[in-house]
């Protein structure tokens, strides 16, 4: 690594409402020089970007950094190595740059895959990692719903595979929040079914999004089409859902 190196800063944006980016990133992304994003290789949208353009300073240059949808594990670490050598290529000139993400930077992101390939490649690397508000936090607060009380338990899964994390196991949490749901509702529906212990099962789109969608009721949320930006809350305990008019 060379002496003067620059700092990556990983910033969590939030779920999508623009007024959810925190103090600390609006305050980091007006002094960076390369502002960094994923997007997939069929495209270069970033919601990301989108959420942070207001705060990020003219001068900055902005790169999108491609990341292939498939399940070929070869090809997604490749991936993730060749954008880690991109982003220290580039601190390395002396330059600070920033990792958007959506969400928090550190709860399912492509963030958190490059982190580990940049600190192996560099262990040295100024790193300051900048949590942000998720999407489940977001859509709580929606619903005027508290995730949890008092010695109740949460489990954060992603529902990219369906329900089965929750069929295995034997005591199950009085919450749990499905992320990356989008392609297996029914699945996870079914999952939610065979428990017979989750009283309410509520499912947002698109939180904090203009396009937002809350639906109360998981049987609806499985007839309507899927979209990328799904998360169902489930919980056992009714005393702390909000009462249907």
């Amino acid at each position: 690594m060379k002496d003067e190196t620059g700092t990556l800063y990983g910033i969590g944006v939030g779920p999508g409402d623009p007024d959810l980016i925190t103090m600390k990133a609006v305050k980091i992304l007006s002094r960076v020089d390369i502002v960094f994003a994923a997007a997939s290789t069929k495209n270069s949208y970033s919601l990301a970007v989108d959420i942070a353009k207001p705060h990020i300073p003219e001068n900055a240059s902005v790169r999108m950094l491609q990341f292939p949808m498939t399940r070929d594990k070869k090809v997604v670490h490749q991936a993730w190595k060749d954008n880690a050598r991109i982003i220290l290529d580039a601190i390395e000139t002396g330059k600070n740059a920033a990792f958007l993400t959506l969400g928090d930077s550190l709860t399912y992101s492509t963030y958190g895959y490059i982190l580990k390939y940049i600190q192996m490649a560099e262990p040295g690397i100024n790193i300051q990692s900048v949590p942000g508000i998720t999407s489940y936090q977001a859509a709580a607060a929606r619903l005027n719903m508290p995730l949890v009380e008092g010695e109740e338990s949460l489990m954060v899964v992603s529902g990219a595979t369906g329900g089965d994390r929750l069929r295995k196991l034997s005591e199950r949490p009085e919450n749990v929040v499905f992320l990356k749901a989008y392609r297996n509702i029914e699945d996870i529906k079914e999952a939610i079914d065979e428990t017979g212990q989750y009283l309410s099962c509520v499912g947002i789109k698109k939180c904090g999004q203009a396009e937002e969608e809350i639906i109360p009721d998981i049987a609806e949320l499985s007839n309507k089409t899927p979209n990328y930006w799904t998360l169902v809350i489930a919980k056992q305990n009714t005393n702390n859902v909000p009462k249907k008019d």
